[in-house]
């Protein structure tokens, strides 16, 4: 560890974070992909006048003794405990970080992102709150290289309408509690109130929800996030119990896959490292690893 001084800047302005970090997010976007489209989705909604939410959500910037850009952060997830989303930094950035969080007043009940910077704010988070720091979820990051075409199957792809939203919002809420069990974890991070009706409203009004459908009746849900310095991000990706094992989500990854590349997009997405199904689908497809990742509880 070096002993240079971080100096750690924290705003509720989402622009001010931007114009501080673009440079920083600019020349890595997939590995930062996640605090790029939350950031550039957040200001989205302040220009249409959305509400600020009740729950914490603002971003940091970790800076080293010469003022250049240690690493960045972000707090802004709607789901309890709202844990910290956190970019490759040095381990006494993240200490840093973690230490300013606490200096807020806040309690960290979880750190997210990429190894090993989010275990060191977890892990000095909570040595300062007298707890314990564990790793709940152990993620990947894959971007997809040349496109591999799946095996066919019946049916095809389509944008997902206002009538669908009924559907979509239910599997958007079965996704993670389905993952979860997919990976052999029986209890954890709730993301259900994340999926909001007005999120999903805005996420099928914008073309970022795809079905495909067999015979009329939809089988499977791509959806994606607008790209954000190029990148676009994958997921979630869900196929109902009674749907699965048909080839439907290779399918449908593919086919939104592809519309992205012909966009002029990277593409990338995130897997649980315990679930061997989807790593397995999306690496057939191309898809090939970035980076490991952890989602971390702390107690």
């Amino acid at each position: 560890m070096s002993h240079e001084p971080h100096e750690v800047l924290i705003t509720e302005d989402p622009a001010e974070f931007l114009a501080l970090s673009e440079e920083h997010l600019a020349a890595d976007p997939v590995l930062t992909t996640v605090v790029s489209t939350v950031t550039h989705r957040v200001l989205a909604q302040l220009e249409r006048g959305v509400p600020t939410p009740p729950h914490p959500r603002w971003w940091a910037v970790v800076r080293d003794g010469a003022g250049a850009v240690a690493g960045v952060a972000m707090r802004t997830a709607p789901f309890a405990p709202h844990p910290l989303f956190v970019l490759p930094m040095p381990d006494d950035a993240a200490v840093a970080l973690a230490r300013a969080v606490h200096a807020r007043g806040e309690h960290l009940g979880g750190a997210n992102g990429t190894l090993p910077a989010a275990r060191v704010v977890a892990e000095e988070a909570a040595r300062l709150q007298g707890g314990a720091a564990t790793i709940w979820e152990h993620t990947r990051l894959f971007e997809l290289g040349e496109l591999v075409e799946p095996m066919p199957v019946p049916g095809g792809m389509r944008r997902a309408t206002p009538a669908d939203t009924d559907v979509c919002l239910a599997w958007f809420q079965a996704f993670a509690a389905d993952a979860a069990e997919q990976a052999g974890r029986t209890e954890g991070e709730g993301h259900e109130e994340y999926f909001t009706r007005e999120d999903m409203v805005e996420r099928i009004d914008a073309g970022r929800v795809w079905l495909w459908e067999v015979a009329g009746e939809p089988v499977h849900l791509t959806g994606f996030n607008a790209p954000s310095f190029g990148v676009a991000r994958v997921g979630p990706v869900y196929t109902p119990k009674e749907h699965r094992g048909r080839g439907y989500a290779s399918a449908g990854v593919a086919e939104v896959s592809r519309r992205l590349l012909d966009e002029g997009a990277r593409v990338c997405l995130f897997t649980d490292q315990a679930n061997p199904t989807s790593n397995r689908i999306y690496q057939a497809l191309g898809y090939r690893p970035v980076a490991d990742m952890a989602n971390l509880v702390v107690g």
